[in-house]
């Protein structure tokens, strides 16, 4: 038996399969809690030991219990205010679906409220880089200002009447990164790309009679929503100081349910405020006991969809992306990074100046190999202690596979895009043939030895942050949607017991959570779910279907199933 002390227990779980994820004791009859933690984990008697007379029972019946599943990639502020605020569009909708719902949408807004949703699908929001499309928004909005972001969040589709409050016509049309999209004649289309989007965020923000209020609901909604699907640790891969406060606030009145660790930008990205070494050094005061703000974040590229990720390898010579061949360049065309060597060096030793961590986006292998080339001399500086994560690694060179165990760096394997979606199709249309064979190269990251931990992306990736049809795609490299037949990069698919720790003990690792979630385990915090199901009795492509009767947080039960 495994006790800290004889003290009885708060509650004792048994009655179901329990999944563990501790590799001392994988299975296990039950388990007892007391203040919050796991005090004993073993067979039924053992467990009976630190009952006492008001120990209570948790009597599961059948499915199976496991640790709180961890999200090492997400974007909680944002998805709470897509989930309660905002326009929601599937990202399968077509320019007429999507004209219908601002419609709809507008219809129930005041006559100075903007339209805010998504998600736009890249296939789709190409093809509205037109003065046509920006007429039928402009119609469909009923007057309305219309900002919707796109599935990679770095573009955003506006009408008119955003473009008069942005200050946007003819004569202003390149701001200092990005840039608007036009029409031969020079009229901008209301198509946005890069920064822009930061400035459209920044005007509906300011749109807002009480932000703050919003937002404090806009988080607990988020928590509730991971909760729903059994996320009970969480990685904000974007989080201004706003948002640490609001997590902290909630955190001091135990309204948050879930941990949250912070990733703190180096620039400003979607949302404006102190970024940098002025937000790096507030780290310690917003730290609470769920809230810690202990990673810094970098994006060093784009998306390849927009022809703004930097490959090895051209892009194919026909430009897709909106605008043609971005920044006026021709082919061969291999795209431009954000970061120059120096600038990612001076960032990583900010960070670790300052005892923090570092995120780094880097979607494809020229990105990737910077920032592995970076870390290999943190590591000779620091040696091994600061955790370096790259952040949806989609397109890794052989050569630099193995490099990410030796240089102790994380694959964040985010967002769900290992499998055939419309996504795929717009980066395939833009990459060489080769690049999509390998694309998501996750068996072999793991096979290296690299620790290879998942998020969602949410709300860019997904509608909801569901690891279910995370974990099964993992597996079957296929969609459970027969509109999307196929697989991608078949041989990459994972076992399902590793693409189960890619969604718990990987992301605690990941996060620096190791020692407080993602087993169930004498002196980790009581995160647990109880599932309707048994995964391993279950055929793999079921799995997506899986639902979360229970979720606890912390020894309290946070949420319950219908």
């Amino acid at each position: 038996m495994s006790t800290q002390d004889r003290q009885p227990a708060d509650f004792v779980v048994r009655g179901s399969a329990i999944y563990t994820l501790d590799p001392a004791r994988p299975w296990a009859e039950a388990f007892a809690v007391r203040d919050g933690k796991v005090v004993a984990v073993g067979d039924q008697a053992d467990v009976d030991a630190v009952r006492g007379r008001r120990t209570k029972l948790v009597h599961i019946e059948g499915g199976m219990v496991m640790p709180g599943l961890v999200d090492v990639h997400a974007h909680v502020g944002f998805g709470g205010q897509a989930a309660g605020w905002e326009l929601r569009l599937p990202p399968m909708l077509g320019p007429d679906q999507i004209l219908d719902a601002v419609h709809q949408h507008a219809r129930a807004l005041g006559n100075n409220d903007w339209v805010v949703g998504g998600t736009v699908s890249s296939p789709v929001f190409h093809a509205l880089g037109n003065r046509k499309a920006l007429a039928a928004l402009d119609e469909a909005s009923l007057g309305r200002p219309v900002m919707l972001r796109d599935d990679s969040l770095h573009n955003r589709w506006v009408n008119s009447h955003a473009m008069e409050i942005l200050g946007v016509d003819g004569t202003r049309m390149e701001p200092a990164r990005g840039g608007w999209v036009c029409d031969g004649a020079g009229r901008p289309v209301g198509i946005l790309l890069g920064q822009p989007s930061t400035d459209a965020e920044l005007a509906v923000r300011r749109s807002l009679e009480q932000p703050h209020h919003r937002d404090l609901r806009s988080a607990r909604m988020a928590v509730s929503i991971f909760n729903s699907v059994g996320v009970t640790a969480i990685q904000d891969a974007a989080t201004m100081g706003a948002w640490l406060d609001v997590f902290t606030e909630l955190d001091h009145a135990e309204k948050l349910n879930a941990w949250i660790v912070g990733s703190m930008p180096a620039r400003e990205f979607v949302e404006s405020g102190p970024v940098g070494t002025d937000l790096f050094d507030t780290a310690t005061v917003r730290r609470s006991a769920h809230v810690r703000p202990d990673f810094v974040k970098g994006v060093l590229d784009g998306v390849p969809m927009t022809r703004t990720s930097k490959f090895l390898d051209p892009y194919k010579p026909e430009p897709s992306a909106p605008g043609g061949a971005p920044n006026g360049h021709v082919c061969p065309f291999y795209g431009d990074g954000l970061f120059s060597d120096e600038e990612l060096l001076q960032l990583l030793e900010d960070a670790v100046s300052r005892g923090l961590h570092a995120k780094l986006h880097a979607t494809a292998d020229a990105t990737v190999r910077q920032v592995l080339d970076a870390v290999a001399v943190m590591r000779e500086r620091h040696g091994d202690g600061p955790v370096f994560h790259i952040a949806h690694p989609e397109f890794v060179h052989p050569d630099d596979v193995t490099r990410f165990a030796d240089l102790d760096v994380v694959a964040d394997a985010s967002p769900v895009l290992w499998f055939p979606t419309p996504m795929n199709g717009a980066i395939a249309q833009q990459v060489q043939d080769h690049y999509m064979e390998r694309i998501w190269p996750l068996r072999d990251l793991h096979d290296a030895g690299a620790l290879v931990a998942a998020g969602s992306d949410w709300p860019v990736a997904m509608p909801t942050p569901n690891p279910w049809l995370s974990i099964e795609t993992m597996v079957t490299r296929r969609s459970p949607d027969p509109e999307f037949p196929g697989s991608l990069a078949a041989d990459q698919a994972l076992d399902l017991e590793t693409a189960i720790r890619a969604h718990s003990v990987n992301g605690a690792q990941a996060m620096g959570l190791a020692q407080q979630t993602g087993q169930l385990s004498p002196g980790m915090s009581a995160d647990f779910i109880v599932l309707d199901r048994n995964l391993f009795d279950t055929p793999v492509e079921h799995i997506h279907a899986t639902q979360v009767r229970q979720t606890w947080f912390a020894g309290r039960r946070v949420h319950r199933g219908s």
